[in-house]
């Protein structure tokens, strides 16, 4: 049986989405409480959480940011998200090498990202080698569904292909809601909190299959 690692890009691969979300709302002087409830706002006008729309690739970033805005009120503008976002944003060397290794083992590869279509040009240029470590990128933006629906777990187990079942991957993400779903549908899965402890941790699970 060939085994599968299924890997997250941020947070895992790169340092906390927290840092750069305060970061976000450092520079555009709104408070995260302001942030969160705008996007509920927005939830409710629209049906759909504007993030998730986002990052489906429904909305593009500028529609994101008019409807935030729009909830914010007084006049308030936001910086551009993506902008503040990746300079804050830094690579996780040694993850990334991980994955490598991982890969130079002979196991299958894929990267499975919630992200956005307007940013797939700036976090490629952040891991240049993407296309040497995982065969397959599964980027939400440009498949129209995002973790943790099971579809686009399904699809990236699909894409690797070679008879890989769910049962055969270990998957490595940083939020939890996301390794739960993996978990339902038969992954082995490791909620990432740095990269020795997901060492350990893969390798367990590898032993495991």
């Amino acid at each position: 049986m060939r085994k599968a690692i299924i890997c997250d890009f941020g947070g895992v691969l790169t340092t906390p989405l927290g840092n750069s979300f305060a970061a976000w709302s450092r520079e555009s002087g709104i408070p995260l409480e302001d942030l969160g409830a705008a996007m509920a706002s927005a939830t409710e006008r629209h049906g759909e959480h504007p993030l998730f729309m986002l990052e489906k690739g429904l909305i593009d970033q500028d529609e994101f940011t008019r409807r935030m805005e729009l909830e914010l009120g007084d006049g308030r503008r936001l910086d551009t998200m993506g902008d503040v976002l990746f300079r804050y944003l830094e690579r996780d060397a040694e993850m990334i090498g991980y994955m490598r290794e991982l890969r130079d083992r002979g196991l299958r590869t894929a990267l499975l990202t919630n992200n956005v279509r307007e940013w797939e040009p700036v976090w490629r240029a952040m891991l240049p080698e993407i296309d040497e470590i995982f065969e397959v990128v599964v980027d939400s933006a440009f498949v129209g569904m995002r973790k943790p629906e099971p579809e686009i777990y399904a699809l990236t187990v699909d894409r690797l292909g070679g008879g890989i079942e769910p049962a055969d991957c270990v998957f490595v993400d940083d939020m939890s809601v996301n390794c739960d779903a993996a978990g339902r549908l038969g992954m082995t899965a490791v909620v990432f909190e740095s990269a020795a402890q997901a060492r350990v941790e893969v390798e367990a699970a590898l032993g495991r299959l």
